[in-house]
């Protein structure tokens, strides 16, 4: 095979076509993200702030965690989102009684080709909905890690490769904390924003009791984009600018953060927040990043990697003294 037949082989989709996954124009990109926006406002009400926090994500390559009380519609956003775009969604109920094998997929015997076979777990999906994950054990939340870092699995010493594109949005509820697990940092740190939604005002309550009154709007849903169009959407965050000077200001944040608490963001947070700004600033039309983009996204993407020194204060109240007391050259 020659290196432009491995190049492009590469690029081979689920049905053995190729795409070069050409960068969309800017325009065109804010576009698809407004239409994907629009079509999860059909389910998702009050809760536009969220919806942009959540397509910022994935058009930056990262994960997503969802924390909130149970019932606000955490998992219904995720749901909205997958169906939004036209790739394949899977989710993976969390329990106590999970095994890793049940997430990352197992060998199975053949009694007859007398041969293993692989048998894919529910992370092989474009968007995987992991509920609830922090009801499960340790052992079985770290086999997200390589997935959620390397974008593969390795199941007895072979390593595969995750669909692209690859997002894994987990929920969380934080009550009951005596029948959860914490979530050990090196997971944390690998979602590029965790958000809150809140509960919804009164008029928003009324307009989902409206809307729900008869079948739910998930049901009827159509896909606003499609799984190339949200490759091509990526490359395009992937080639937006990020000056120099811009790079400086999300160093110092960073090392603001370490300075001031007992655990500061680490580099995979500053290159997730760069990677945020550039989605960011495809969203509002600009091919490069400007201060504003870093200061919008800086605390969804930064208040959840710190621990403070004092039970005082949280990891937000640091990333706003951060973003406060740093000067923009």
């Amino acid at each position: 095979m020659s290196d432009a037949e491995a190049e492009a082989d590469l690029d081979r989709d689920a049905e053995g076509e190729f795409h070069d996954h050409a960068p969309l124009p800017v325009s065109e990109a804010a576009d698809l993200v407004g239409r994907v926006a629009d079509n999860v406002g059909e389910v998702i009400v009050g809760n536009d702030a969220a919806v942009e926090h959540i397509l910022v994500t994935v058009l930056a390559r990262g994960h997503l965690l969802l924390e909130d009380v149970p019932g606000v519609g955490k998992t219904m956003l995720a749901r909205s989102l997958a169906k939004s775009v036209d790739c394949e969604f899977k989710r993976v109920q969390f329990t106590p009684d999970l095994l890793p094998s049940d997430v990352t997929g197992i060998n199975v015997y053949n009694q007859k080709s007398g041969e293993f076979e692989f048998r894919p777990g529910p992370v092989f999906a474009n968007i995987v909905l992991g509920d609830e994950i922090n009801r499960a054990p340790p052992k079985t939340q770290s086999a997200l890690l390589e997935a959620m870092e390397e974008r593969q699995v390795t199941v007895d010493g072979v390593t595969r490769e995750l669909p692209d594109p690859f997002t894994v949005i987990a929920t969380q509820n934080d009550v009951e904390p005596g029948r959860t697990y914490e979530l050990p940092l090196a997971e944390i740190d690998r979602f590029m924003k965790k958000l809150r939604l809140g509960y919804p005002s009164k008029a928003d309550e009324s307009e989902i009791l409206a809307r729900t009154a008869g079948n739910h709007p998930i049901e009827s849903l159509e896909a606003a984009a499609t799984t190339e169009e949200l490759r091509r959407a990526r490359a395009t965050v992937g080639e937006v600018e990020v000056s120099e000077p811009v790079r400086d200001y999300v160093t110092e944040l960073a090392t603001y953060t370490r300075e001031h608490a007992q655990l500061g963001v680490s580099p995979r947070g500053s290159i997730a927040l760069v990677r945020a700004s550039q989605a960011r600033a495809v969203l509002d039309g600009r091919d490069y990043v400007v201060p504003d983009d870093v200061q919008t996204e800086a605390p969804s993407v930064f208040a959840h990697r710190v621990r403070p020194r004092t039970g005082s204060e949280s990891g937000l109240d640091v990333v706003e003294d951060a973003l406060s007391t740093v000067a923009v050259e």
